[in-house]
């Protein structure tokens, strides 16, 4: 009989209960051990859920408080001195090194952040250091196994496998990730004679690294770490669970290897059915991930079944193709109509997916086929011919924009007459608890639009007049009227939905709520031209107006698979286009167009880059801008990502400024710009935003030196690495009058 499984669940909890609970721990309103049972009850009620819905092998160790890859530095020992060395307990180390930490028992910075591959989850950056010494050091994985043992649930652990943790983390000094291999090799199988010991079975090993380009060097390391690592197993089954691609590279080590069970994704792993229907071998089960663990849509079972009907493998377990962390929990809470709701599956919808191609699979069940493929033959919605007979006439005049950058440049530096080192912030303020609530009162009819005009207005004078008054250059109108960067244009555009309670991690206690692409996108209004001409009208200095990106707003949103991303990326692009326009007409100078998240769906393998992402993505962009006046001066901002690799790519944007998340990345992205000519004005953010921290004037001072040896001082902005919406008043304010202050130092010196 076939068998179920899933690479792991959303943590968040139903409502959030992670997120409010842990926030509550920081403000110190809950103690550890409040925080610890909260996380019990949501772990068991996980646990329950999966197993209630059908599913046969159930995971355990895919809950953490933060971030799964930080949880695996801690199990191994892989800690800064400073942190190890400190008298905070555990837990405040833990989190110190997740978020930063700055109090009486030191100053402490978070570790740097990644986007996990091509999402938008984000993951902590482990250091190994050279005098690192690998041991266990927690008991989490164990604790969560027999916790659900109690429960008389049968878990699988999970754990980050060690080449993918050798190829994510950093390294320090002269380490090197070849010094590590035995120690891990140990540790490893300590946890493996551990978890035999209390009763496991069976571990699994996420190995996504594995589904990006690897070469020689790096595939003998995979290959001899786990030669190695499963020479002396404890008798426990090893799981190798890959996901976000296929494992073209190293199939053939794969198969080779004493594994009991493979993991594959069949729905992004393109080569992934041809590499299994070369040759899978009798002894190992292949868990076939062939439900979408990324987005929101129904699986299509004929699509599924015939896939299936390709591997011809002596054993499978239908499994979802990544972990369902990507996707909200439930439709539950949803009030979308039937006809609409029907199309989507969260995560505990595609838990009765896999339960039901089961039967199918095993029972022959055709009237639940019949009734899948019922809802694939229904057109959705009206497709908007008019659009896409524009998007088939653009040329490559649409995407070019006139005249050349240092023209655009001499003119703008004449125009707006900026001190050298301008200062300005990304964009957005701290979203309050009274912020919130009164947009919460105005959405439900208690407030009249008049008076949330009103108290938007306050806010927004507020805050001009405090920037104004510290001293920055180019100010922002704080974004008080927005709820999140993408949800809010995509509440503003045709061709969009909105779950009411889809959350998904982004980072840490971050929870983020896609929009959903249901059609064809257009713009029917302005969306932002309101308040930034508003804010405009309210002071002399120059205020930008503020846009998320095309890019940005496709890969943020669980987009349609009915299509190309590139074509719903460039309706994207023509709304926004219409926006830019609009409030360049309207008196605004400079117009910031984000695209925070530019990298997330670029391949994994730089083969793929250009021909199916850069291609067309770095058009789109320019798209948006191309038909601004040369006086209109464009800005863009990325966080969060590596970007050294497609600096060429980035300055094809032809953007005029762009500002880049470089504080967490010890601004080792600046080498790369000084090494490739970058001739855009950048602004490297000074400081790290996503940490409560206030980092000092001498601080901010010290990291605009750092930038000036690398960039000429000419072509700098200093600012933040992201917006503010998610931090305190008081930390905002604090930091801000730091980082002018310190630029007033490095002017006069300058000088």
């Amino acid at each position: 009989m076939t068998q179920t499984t899933i690479i792991g669940f959303p943590r968040l909890g139903a409502q959030r209960e992670l997120k409010f609970a842990t926030e509550k721990y920081f403000r110190n309103k809950i103690s550890e051990t409040e925080l610890f049972q909260i996380g019990q009850t949501i772990r068991q009620d996980h646990w329950q859920l999966v197993k209630d819905a059908g599913i046969d092998l159930i995971p355990s160790n895919d809950f953490s408080f933060y971030d799964q890859v930080l949880d695996t530095a801690f199990l191994f020992n892989i800690i800064p001195d400073q942190v190890k060395n400190s008298s905070l307990s555990d837990l405040e180390k833990y989190f110190a090194l997740a978020r930063g930490y700055q109090g009486d028992k030191g100053d402490i910075k978070a570790l740097p952040m990644k986007k996990w591959f091509h999402t938008n989850y984000h993951y902590l950056v482990p250091k190994f250091e050279e005098e690192t010494v690998i041991q266990l050091s927690t008991t989490k994985i164990f604790d969560e196994f027999l916790e659900a043992q109690a429960l008389g649930i049968q878990t699988r652990p999970v754990l980050i496998g060690p080449f993918t943790l050798l190829q994510l983390s950093d390294y320090g000094g002269q380490a090197r990730a070849d010094d590590f291999v035995a120690d891990l090799v140990t540790a490893y199988q300590a946890v493996f004679r551990q978890l035999k010991d209390i009763g496991a079975d069976w571990i699994q090993l996420d190995e996504p690294a594995l589904v990006k380009d690897i070469n020689p060097e790096e595939k003998d390391l995979f290959a001899r770490l786990y030669q190695q690592l499963l020479a002396d197993k404890a008798d426990i089954k090893v799981l190798l669970q890959t996901y976000f691609g296929d494992v073209r590279d190293v199939y053939d080590v794969i198969v080779q290897l004493p594994l009991e069970a493979v993991g594959l994704d069949f729905v992004e792993g393109v080569k992934n059915v041809d590499l299994v229907a070369s040759g899978f071998p009798d002894d190992k089960i292949l868990h076939a991930g062939v439900v979408n663990g990324k987005n929101i849509w129904r699986n299509h079972y004929e699509q599924t079944l015939d896939k299936l009907k390709q591997l011809n493998v002596k054993s499978f377990v239908l499994s979802t193709s990544s972990s369902l962390l990507h996707v909200p929990i439930s439709l539950e809470n949803e009030e979308f109509p039937e006809k609409i709701k029907n199309h989507f599956a969260f995560a505990k919808e595609k838990l009765a997916e896999l339960v039901e191609l089961k039967e199918i699979v095993d029972h022959n069940r055709t009237d639940l086929l019949d009734q899948n493929t019922q809802l694939f033959a229904v057109e959705r919605f009206s497709p908007n011919r008019k659009l896409a007979e524009t998007i088939g006439k653009l040329s490559e005049s649409d995407f070019t924009r006139q005249p050349t950058f240092y023209e655009r440049l001499d003119l703008q530096s004449q125009l707006y007459g900026l001190p050298l080192l301008p200062t300005t912030t990304i964009g957005s303020f701290p979203q309050t608890k009274e912020v919130k609530q009164v947009r919460a009162r105005f959405k439900s009819g208690e407030l009249t639009e008049v008076d949330y005009d009103n108290y938007l207005a306050e806010r927004t004078n507020d805050w001009l007049k405090w920037q104004e008054a510290i001293g920055l250059d180019v100010l922002v109108h704080g974004e008080f009227e927005r709820n999140d960067m993408v949800e809010y244009f995509g509440q503003n555009l045709e061709g969009y939905l909105f779950s009411k309670n889809g959350w998904v991690q982004s980072y840490g206690t971050r929870g983020v709520k896609p929009p959903i692409i249901w059609g064809d996108i257009s713009r029917s209004a302005p969306i932002t031209v309101k308040w930034s001409s508003y804010a405009q009208s309210q002071t002399t200095k120059l205020v930008k107006g503020m846009l998320t990106g095309p890019v940005t707003i496709l890969n943020w949103s669980f987009p349609r698979e009915d299509i190309s991303i590139r074509e719903s990326t460039l309706q994207i692009a023509l709304a926004i286009q219409e926006e830019v326009l609009d409030l360049e007409a309207s008196g605004i100078r400079i117009i910031q167009i984000d695209e925070a998240a530019l990298r997330e769906k670029l391949p994994l393998r730089k083969s793929d880059w250009y021909s199916n992402y850069l291609d067309w993505a770095i058009p789109a962009f320019r798209l948006v801008h191309s038909k601004v006046q040369p006086e209109t001066q464009i800005h863009t901002h990325m966080c969060y990502s590596e970007f050294s690799d497609i600096i060429s790519s980035i300055e094809q944007m032809d953007a005029d400024v762009i500002s880049f998340e470089s504080s967490r990345s010890n601004l080792s992205l600046l080498d790369d710009l000084q090494a490739q000519k970058f001739k855009t004005q950048v602004g490297p953010g000074v400081y790290d935003i996503h940490s409560p921290r206030i980092p000092s004037i001498k601080e901010i001072t010290e990291t605009i030196h750092a930038i000036l040896a690398k960039v000429p001082k000419e072509k700098v902005w200093i600012n933040p690495d992201c917006g503010l919406k998610t931090r305190g008043e008081f930390e905002t304010k604090a930091s801000l009058e730091n980082m002018i202050a310190a630029v007033k130092l490095v002017r006069e010196e300058l000088s």
